[in-house]
């Protein structure tokens, strides 16, 4: 089988085996347990909430308003009543105003649901406008909003759409399950992005460690002419949008340019589903599918989970642990975030957990750079991570961009490979975000 890929990355252990055997579990709410909305789940501008303490909200009610082009409304996932509306910090470490909705257990759905359409016939402007609705966003990690992605400005034709499902990080195992489990929702989703951009033709990339869901979409898709299979070779950050265009369709997105710049869409997995079920379904964004695993975890899996629930009540739900664990991680190992408690709570771009032990926590001591280089033969965006971090360390930002350091997309690969672990995508990550503030 011919594999696609990228210059540079690297191939760390999958740590995929304690999940991805394991089918999707979905997890009910309890009468009593409090779900939390943050307005920001998103890149762009917050939601603005629409309801107030005290109201009483059903399943699929739109209580946070998209403000601007770059957001998308959150909806409750319970129905309730509105506790409180406060700040809170969400699992990637930013702090939101949220709405906090006692759930009362009846599962009462709002009269707004279930109202899909067939697509067929329908006009670009028409799916855009139900998938802004429906508050659907990217899934794999970024979380931007999908009906933007989806009506690039007029002089940008769209040729291919890619849908990501790689999963190129540790541990993480909620594509591959969803590649399985829900094949056809998968395949008809594409065909509305591709509906949407009539000259367009639908890749769908996974990784070559995939092989039985690669033969399974095949057969799907024999008679789709505008759908392929792109198999990729199993290597991180392989997902990354930028490199996944090139491994597909061979082009170079330029710096500080968008996949729309080369004519390309990218959309995870399971954003696809979500678009489908807002289509189709009537169904707007309200749950989320995440990996827990880790050695402190007592059942490791992929779990169905309604967004807003408490991690705490989560990990409650699946049997607790087996041990305390010495780190959490949000996300993946090589780009995800660590937290300090569970009582944050599932939000749309939450992809995993991870439940380390003393001994996966186990990090080596930082020491001098030995000048070996390894980090800018790895970098997937040939940067020059060793110069960078010197000016990051220094606070040097004009530098650091001159370097292009904005254009770093805090893989890890540098730090992973570095022999002398150093801290280099640590204080990257750092800088380009101060340095971006700094516009």
């Amino acid at each position: 089988m011919k594999t696609l890929t990228f210059s540079g990355g690297v191939h760390p252990p999958d740590f995929k085996g304690a999940t991805e055997t394991e089918r999707i579990k979905v997890i009910s709410p309890n009468a009593g347990d409090e779900f939390t909305y943050p307005m920001s789940q998103h890149i762009g501008a917050p939601c603005a909430p629409v309801v107030k303490k005290g109201d009483d909200v059903a399943v699929g009610q739109k209580i946070g308003e998209a403000v601007g082009l770059i957001s998308a409304p959150v909806h409750s996932s319970v129905s309730g009543v509105v506790k409180s509306i406060s700040d809170v910090i969400t699992p990637t470490g930013v702090k939101s105003q949220a709405i906090v909705i006692e759930c009362d257990g009846e599962n009462r759905e709002h009269q707004s649901l279930n109202n899909g359409r067939g697509f067929e016939g329908a006009s670009r402007a028409e799916l855009v406008e139900i998938i802004k609705e429906a508050g659907v966003v990217g899934l794999g990690g970024a979380g931007f909003p999908a009906h933007v992605k989806l009506n690039p400005p007029a002089d940008k034709r769209i040729d291919t759409i890619i849908l990501n499902a790689a999963e190129c990080e540790p541990y993480l195992t909620t594509d591959y399950r969803v590649l399985l489990e829900e094949t056809d929702v998968l395949i008809e989703g594409l065909r509305i992005l591709l509906t949407m951009h009539t000259d367009a033709r639908g890749v769908i990339a996974v990784e070559d460690n995939k092989r039985d869901a690669i033969e399974l979409i095949k057969g799907k898709i024999k008679d789709e002419p505008r759908m392929t299979v792109a198999a990729l070779k199993t290597k991180y950050p392989q997902g990354a949008e930028k490199q996944l265009i090139y491994a597909c369709a061979g082009r170079e997105v330029p710096s500080g340019k968008l996949p729309m710049d080369v004519r390309c869409i990218v959309h995870n997995a399971d954003t696809v589903i979500a678009v489908q079920r807002a289509v189709v379904r009537g169904r707007p964004l309200m749950r989320r599918i995440v990996t827990l695993s880790g050695g402190a975890i007592k059942n490791p899996g992929n779990y169905k989970v309604r967004i807003g629930m408490k991690l705490a009540d989560l990990v409650n739900l699946t049997g607790g642990l087996r041990s305390e664990p010495r780190k959490i991680i949000s996300g993946g190992p090589m780009m995800g975030a660590a937290l300090f408690s569970m009582d944050v709570p599932i939000i749309k771009t939450s992809s995993a957990f991870l439940f380390f032990t003393e001994e996966e926590a186990k990090l080596p001591e930082e020491r001098p750079c030995i000048r070996c280089a390894r980090c800018v033969e790895r970098c997937p965006m040939k940067l020059y991570p060793f110069e960078l971090n010197q000016y990051a360390v220094r606070g040097e930002y004009e530098l650091f961009k001159k370097r292009n350091g904005e254009d770093c997309i805090e893989c890890g690969v540098c730090s992973y490979v570095c022999p002398a672990k150093r801290h280099l995508a640590q204080s990257i990550r750092s800088a380009r975000g101060d340095s971006l503030r700094r516009k």
